[in-house]
């Protein structure tokens, strides 16, 4: 098939998916036959590991998506989507560039379709298809065009028609092809520009062999005295880090018992200084290991200093991990509660990344390359594991649970609170479960969300 196939073919697919429908399972088949369709699409020679993750990757969001029909399974399903059709295209070109592509092709994606040599065959269209398109596409859309527009000035004009029942919303049907017509052909047909070509090589992680030559990376400071600043800004750095670590230790751990209300404010300050410092050390190791001064043989102790200084940072985010421990302990779980783990572990993530760039001299643009491969697995672990039902699980064990909390404010915790009205009798909550359950059970068949078909 030709590019225009994919373009018509999942077009009418979504008006068909959509029609009348909510959003729900019919989004998640949908994703799933994006996925397959690009797979099939791709040429030998771009099918590569990382593609075939992303196809499984697409595959298990679009099922996420089609149970939990969430926000967070939105978002995994999506940016898999545009890995996937991004990276099938364009082995080589960085991730970085994947958002910029996408909005400049959606931007002028009006008039990328009026350059219908660029996506239509160029030759006549043999056969049926060539009259389908003369004899009843392109009258259609002209119909459908003029006809609103008369309809908007006559009203006995548009009564000739509204006067009969159809079983078809034309107007529905028309809107749903135009938006699964735009998704389609910015999907299928998107255009990747000259100037991002030539730039791609700024985002390669490692340095090229003529920037592999000791030397300042600023020129207001020549090697020696860059050298040195930087032995003399880890010390002082490393020095100021241990009593940090020291006072906030104790502050967290040795203190008197402060309130719910002042713990809670404590902790989320002193978590939001943890990440804070840990973004500021990265940005200073990126400062003083920038271009030729990886290479510099004189720098052993400085890198050396700055490898100490990652450590005593990795000990700081475990300290904010111990106590934010100790706070879900004392007062339950909660989504910012399990986010401020999520923010840990990327930090450390990060550290561990700064010391590897160190390590193997690379460049700065590294890190953000691969720090935003580990920001899309976290999504995608969000998307795929029932949080809402965790933490009612967990907490349902605790003596001060709070039902009201859970029940209106925690996602897919239905299953969880079904269970815990049956242990303790609560006729009235079971029956506000099976209410919100049997509304959803209720919808259609494409608008149904897999995660309520199977409460009992």
């Amino acid at each position: 098939m030709k590019t225009h196939h994919y373009i018509f073919l999942t077009a009418i697919l979504f008006v068909i998916v959509f029609y009348d429908q909510d959003i729900g399972l019919n989004l998640g088949i949908l994703g799933i036959i994006y996925a397959g369709l690009t797979l099939f699409k791709t040429s030998e020679k771009n099918k590569t590991k990382t593609l075939y993750i992303l196809f499984a990757t697409s595959i298990l969001s679009s099922i996420a998506f089609a149970w939990y029909g969430d926000f967070p399974s939105f978002i995994a399903m999506v940016s898999s989507l545009l890995l996937l059709g991004y990276k099938s295209k364009n082995r080589r070109l960085k991730i970085l560039f994947l958002i910029p592509v996408f909005i400049i092709n959606c931007c002028t994606s009006f008039c990328r379709f009026f350059s219908f040599d660029e996506w239509l065959p160029k030759k006549n269209i043999p056969g049926l298809w060539q009259k389908t398109f003369a004899f009843i596409l392109i009258p259609l859309v002209l119909v459908s065009i003029f006809f609103g527009i008369y309809s908007a000035g006559s009203d006995h004009f548009a009564a000739f028609f509204t006067d009969y029942e159809l079983d078809i919303n034309l107007w529905q049907a028309f809107c749903l092809f135009v938006l699964g017509f735009f998704i389609a052909f910015n999907y299928w047909n998107y255009a990747v520009e000259k100037l991002i070509y030539k730039n791609n090589h700024f985002l390669d992680n490692d340095f090229q062999q003529d920037s592999r030559i000791p030397k300042a990376a600023y020129s207001f400071l020549d090697l020696s005295a860059e050298r040195m600043s930087g032995v003399i800004s880890f010390i002082l750095l490393n020095i100021l880090l241990i009593f940090f670590i020291i006072t906030y230790n104790y502050e967290q751990f040795y203190e008197a018992v402060k309130t719910p209300v002042q713990l809670s404010e404590e902790t989320h300050e002193r978590v939001n200084a943890v990440i804070m410092s840990i973004i500021m050390a990265i940005l200073v190791i990126m400062f003083y290991f920038k271009s030729g001064f990886n290479f510099d043989p004189k720098a052993g102790l400085l890198k050396i200093l700055a490898k100490i200084w990652i450590f005593l940072n990795v000990m700081l985010v475990i300290s904010a991990a111990v106590k934010n421990y100790e706070y879900i302990v004392n007062y339950a779980f909660t989504y910012k509660r399990l986010g401020v783990f999520a923010f840990l572990i990327l930090s450390i993530v990060g550290l561990a990344l700064t010391f590897i760039k160190i390590q193997k001299k690379k460049r700065n643009i590294f890190l953000v390359n691969t720090m935003v491969w580990y920001f899309y697995g976290t999504i995608l672990v969000c998307s795929y594991f029932n949080w809402g039902g965790f933490i009612t699980s967990q907490n349902m064990k605790r003596k001060d649970f709070a039902v009201n909390y859970h029940l209106t404010s925690v996602n897919f915790s239905e299953k969880a609170l079904l269970k815990y009205a049956d242990g303790k009798n609560d006729q009235k909550l079971k029956k506000t479960l099976q209410t919100k359950v049997k509304s959803e059970t209720s919808k259609t068949f494409l608008s149904k969300i897999i995660y309520y078909q199977t409460i009992q």
